[in-house]
Formats: C-alpha cells, structure tokens, sequence
C-alpha cells in the first residue's frame, strides 16, 4: 500500500467525520426549537434540554448559553444560571444581553448592589441600552437612591419617551428623589344654579420623605355657603416590599357642613407586570353619621400614556351608590410633567372640592357627570406648577340639574 492510498484513506475518514457531524439539526435550529419550547410551550425541561443539545455542537454560541441562563432563572436554579452568565462575560464582557439578565437575576434575588454592578458595567459599552437603564434605575429604588434613580429615569425618558416601565417606575420614584417638598393650591369654584355663591378652597401640604415611605401634612381651608373652616389631614403611603405600598389617611375639622368631621382611608396598591397596577381600599367619612365608601381601581401604563378606571361604590340599607371615573394622563416628558383628561360619574370621597356633597341627602344618589383637564409642567425639576379645570352637571334635586365650574392653580417645590 502506497502513500497515496494513505491519503486517500484519511481524507475518506475526515470527510465520514464531518458528514456524520453534520447529520441532525445545526445548534441555529435547536437553538429555535428551545425557544419555541420555553416560549409557546412553557416546556422549560425541554428547552434546557435542547440548549445543552445546541451548545454540544456550538460550546462558543454566547445567545445560547445567555437564553439557558434565562431559563435557569426561571426554574429557580439560580447558581446555574449564574454559571452561564459569567461564562458569556468573561470572554464577551461587553455583551448587553448577559449584563441585564445576569443583573436582573440579582435584582429578583434581592442583591441589589449586585444588580446595579452589572447594570452599569453593561452601561459602559451600551450607555443608551434602556434595558440596562431600567435596571439601573430600579437597582437604585431598591437601594433608596431616589435622586440618582430619577436622573437614570430622566436619561432613560429622554432617550425612550414611550417606555411605559420606565413611566410606571418614575411615578413611585419621583417623591422619593426630594426629602422634602411643600405645595399650596387654590379652587375657584362657580354654580349656575345650585348655589347662588362659589365656592374658594386653598391647600397648604408639607411632605417629607422618610426611610418607610412618604408623609404628608395637609392643611385645607374652604368656603362654603359663606362660611370658613380648616380641616387637618395627615397622609401616608408606607412601602411593604418591591410588590406592594399602602396608603394610609386620617383628617380632622371642628367646621362640620364645610368639612365633615372625621375623614379616613385605606388602600392596599400592588405593582403588576406589564406596568399595571391594582388597587383596593376604603374610605370614612363622619358628618353626623357614618358612611363607609369601597373603592377599586386598576391602572396601566402605556408608551407615553397613563390609564386609570376607579369605582366607589356605597353601600346603604335600600342600594348602593356607584361612582365611576377614568383619567388618562399623557407625558410630555419627565413624571411630573404631562397633560390629563378624566370622565367621571358620581362624587368621589376623595376630592375635597366636592366632598361636601356626600351629606347632602339624597345628592349622592342623583345623576352626577363630569369631564375634567389638568396640565402639569416641571421648572428645572424642583418647580412644579400646575392647572385644572373641570366642568360637573349636577341633578341636585329630581330632574333638576345644574353646572358647577372648577378652575384650579397650584406650585409645588421639592427641596
């Protein structure tokens, strides 16, 4: 047997090899058929399996070991998904994807400092990546280093107008970013029919931010049917945990008829996927009785916009009382700085222009609707200033209808 024949027989051999090698699915569509499994069958199992298959032929595929890393994260198996995330950044350390998921795990682990490491090291080679500003940002919430998550969110903002997480997460952040902020507003407030007088209310508010969540003092002055009175509130909304934050509410005033005389109030608000948010709660209110009023509503952020359906509902011995409202807010820019537009039925407990209202007999059961409009502009984001206008027809008495004009001016300063 000659050279040649040698040859010959070792490139038949290297050529069965790679053949044989080639034979089945290549790692690009085992790699497809893992995210179809985790994604249209939420067979998690199977698209470990298939990854592992798909990284056999390609050990370097860095989206594959990202993808089961993922998927580890998902089934709770966070030290394996830690493997495949480090495994990508040691030899691809400006790789986006392995920096937010790996810093997304973290985050639902609750390191945070951990997260927040990976965030900004992505941020290093992709400084405009609003996934890794979103973590970054939400890293620092966790922390309760509100002012530099809200210049994240302002970046994030600026680059992404219509990321509605990214809206979602700077309305929690934006009190949080000042210690300290003091408001004052005024209410003119005008009848056609129903009253021969308007109406004048002026707010003073302190808030201050403490390490449970925010307080708030609340001094309200009205004028009603000629006659002045002052009503104390104090307000709060104490953080449970990354999910959940309350709100909790209690007031005061010795001016029965312009103000009831105690006020409280309850809600339990949970942050959901997707930007929604859900609440649930109740409200008291004493005149010369009680009155419990019930109250749900749920929220959704979307691109640039906010959407808000609220009920409350009130019960008594023959029926119960149903108001309904919806608010849509849409950004022009940073959280404090947006338009909105509302509809509404009935008479909310929790607007002090027309609480008023709730003792008036049989007011509260007649027809009520309402249209409103706001506009909110931020100043070097420490200036809040603010304008309203709503318009209510009333059946004040049966079949009897009248309007009521509200328009509204207001300033806040964070300091």
């Amino acid at each position: 047997m000659n050279y040649k024949l040698y040859i010959f027989l070792f490139l038949l051999i290297i050529s069965f090899q790679v053949a044989s090698a080639q034979t089945g699915p290549s790692s690009d569509e085992l790699f497809q058929q893992a995210r179809k499994a985790a994604f249209d069958q939420k067979d998690y199992p199977k698209a470990i399996s298939l990854s592992k298959q798909a990284l056999v032929k390609s050990p370097d595929y860095s989206d594959i070991h990202v993808f089961l890393g993922r998927i580890y994260t998902w089934t709770d198996q966070p030290d394996s998904a830690r493997a495949q995330f480090i495994l990508v950044l040691s030899k691809h350390p400006d790789h986006e994807d392995a920096s937010f998921a790996y810093g997304s795990l973290e985050y639902w682990n609750n390191n945070s400092p951990k997260a927040l490491q990976y965030a900004q090291e992505g941020l290093k080679y992709h400084p405009q990546s609003t996934d890794l500003l979103l973590l970054k940002a939400k890293a620092l919430n966790d922390l309760k280093r509100y002012k530099q998550a809200n210049g994240t969110l302002d970046t994030l903002i600026r680059a992404d107008p219509a990321n509605s997480a990214a809206h979602a997460l700077a309305d929690r952040v934006k009190d949080n970013a000042s210690k300290n902020k003091i408001g004052v507003s005024y209410d003119y407030l005008y009848f056609d029919k129903q009253y021969s007088d308007p109406w004048h209310l002026a707010s003073f508010e302190y808030v201050r931010q403490t390490g449970l969540g925010s307080v708030i003092g609340r001094l309200n002055y009205a004028n009603r049917f000629n006659t002045g009175g002052l009503q104390y509130e104090l307000d709060a909304y104490p953080h449970i945990s990354k999910t959940f934050y309350a709100y909790v509410s209690g007031g005061y005033s010795d001016n029965v008829g312009v103000f009831p005389k105690y006020r409280s109030g309850f809600s339990l608000y949970a942050n959901l996927p997707s930007s929604f948010e859900a609440e649930a709660g109740l409200r008291y209110l004493y005149f010369s009785g009680d009155t419990w009023i019930y109250t749900a509503s749920v929220g959704k952020y979307y691109k640039s916009f906010w959407f808000n359906l609220r009920t409350y509902l009130t019960p008594s011995n023959s029926s119960i009382s149903q108001s309904y409202s919806l608010h849509v807010r849409y950004y022009t820019a940073g959280a404090d700085d947006y338009l909105s537009l509302g509809i509404g039925t009935g008479i909310s407990p929790d607007d002090p222009r027309n609480i008023i209202l709730l003792n008036s007999g049989n007011n509260y059961k007649l027809r009520s609707n309402n249209i409103s409009m706001a506009y909110w502009h931020s100043i070097k984001r420490f200036n809040i200033i603010f304008i309203t206008a709503s318009l209510d027809n009333q059946e004040y008495k049966y079949q009897t209808h009248g309007n009521q004009l509200d328009i509204g001016i207001g300033y806040q300063r964070r300091f």
